[in-house]
C-alpha cells in the first residue's frame, strides 16, 4: 500500500509539474512577443485615443473597436444567461426530484459536450431560418452571437451553482427548518448567500468561456473591419476573431507582432477576471462571517 501511495504522489506531482510547466511556457511565449506592442498605438493606431473611445473617429489600424465589440458582446451574453443558469443550477440543487436531476443533468452534459463550432453553425442555421420566415432582413449580428454564446456557457454555469449549493452542510438546512424557515425561504436566505462566493467564481468562469471562443462569434457576425458596435443588430470585431484573423492574414512580422500583442491583452483580461473574482468572492466570504473589510 505505501509504494502504491508513493507511485501516486509521484505521478500526482509529475503532472503538475507539465501543467505547470506548459501554462508557463505559453505566457512567457506570449510575453516575449506581444508585450513590446501593448502601447497606445496598438489599441487606437493613428487616430486620438479621445476621439476613439468616444468614436469621433473611426480607428482603421488599432483593436480598439475589437475590445469594445468583446466587452459588449460579453456584457450581452451574460445578461443571456446569467437568470436562466443560476436559477437552473438552485432548481437541482433545492427542488428537483431525483428523476428530474438525472434528465437535467444529462441534458446539460450533452450541451456542455457540443463543441462551440457546432453552436455557430446553430446560430448560422438559426438565422437563416429566420430569414426564411417571419424575419426575412435579419442576418448574423452581435445579438446573435451573443445568444449561441449564453447557450454554450449555460453548463459551466449551471454546474458551478449547483456544486456551490450542494457543497453546503446539511446542518445549515437543518438549523433553518429549526428556526421554522419553509424550504424556499431556507434557499433564499441561507442557501444562496452563503454559496454566493462559488456562484460568483462560475459567473466569472462563463464570462472567461465566452470571451476566448472564436468557432461560434465567427459564423454569427464577428468580421474583420465593422468599425465600433453600431447595435446589436450589426457586425462586430472582437478580440478572438481579430487574433485569428491576424494569425491567418499577416503580411508583415511587424502585423504579426500585433497580433501576439493582441493574445497577450486577451489573456491579460482573463488574468483580470480572475482577480476580480477572488476578489469578490473573499469580499462576500467576510461579510457571511461578519468579518469587517
Amino acid at each position: 500500500m505505501k509504494a502504491r501511495e508513493i507511485f501516486l504522489s509521484i505521478i500526482s506531482w509529475l503532472s503538475l509539474a507539465i501543467i505547470l510547466l506548459g501554462v508557463s511556457s505559453l505566457v512567457v511565449f506570449l510575453f516575449m512577443r506581444g508585450a513590446g506592442s501593448l502601447n497606445a498605438n496598438l489599441f487606437f493606431g493613428n487616430t486620438p485615443a479621445f476621439d476613439a473611445i468616444f468614436a469621433l473617429k473611426p480607428v482603421w489600424s488599432g483593436i480598439w473597436p475589437a475590445v469594445a465589440g468583446s466587452l459588449l458582446l460579453l456584457l450581452v451574453t451574460m445578461i443571456i444567461a446569467i437568470i436562466p443558469g443560476i436559477s437552473c443550477g438552485v432548481y437541482l440543487a433545492c427542488f428537483a426530484s431525483v428523476r428530474e436531476k438525472n434528465y437535467i443533468s444529462t441534458c446539460v452534459d450533452v450541451l456542455a459536450g457540443i463543441p462551440s463550432i457546432v453552436m455557430g453553425l446553430f446560430g448560422l442555421e438559426l438565422i437563416i431560418v429566420l430569414r426564411k420566415t417571419f424575419l426575412p432582413q435579419g442576418n448574423t449580428c452581435l445579438l446573435l452571437a451573443a445568444f449561441c454564446l449564453a447557450i454554450l456557457v449555460l453548463p459551466t454555469l449551471i454546474v458551478s451553482v449547483r456544486s456551490s449549493i450542494e457543497a453546503l452542510p446539511s446542518r445549515l438546512t437543518l438549523t433553518a427548518n429549526a428556526l421554522g424557515m419553509s424550504h424556499s425561504q431556507c434557499v433564499k436566505n441561507v442557501l444562496i448567500p452563503i454559496a454566493m462566493p462559488g456562484i460568483l467564481g462560475g459567473v466569472i468562469l462563463s464570462m472567461g468561456r465566452a470571451m476566448e471562443d472564436t468557432a461560434v462569434i465567427m459564423l454569427t457576425g464577428a468580421v474583420a473591419n465593422a468599425g465600433l458596435p453600431a447595435g446589436l443588430g450589426a457586425k462586430f470585431e472582437a478580440l478572438p476573431f481579430r487574433i485569428y484573423y491576424t494569425a491567418a492574414q499577416y503580411t508583415s512580422q511587424e502585423e504579426l507582432a500585433r497580433g501576439f500583442g493582441t493574445a497577450l491583452l486577451l489573456l491579460l483580461c482573463s488574468w483580470a477576471l480572475i482577480l476580480l473574482a477572488r476578489i469578490f468572492q473573499a469580499h462576500l466570504t467576510r461579510k457571511w462571517e461578519g468579518v469587517k473589510s
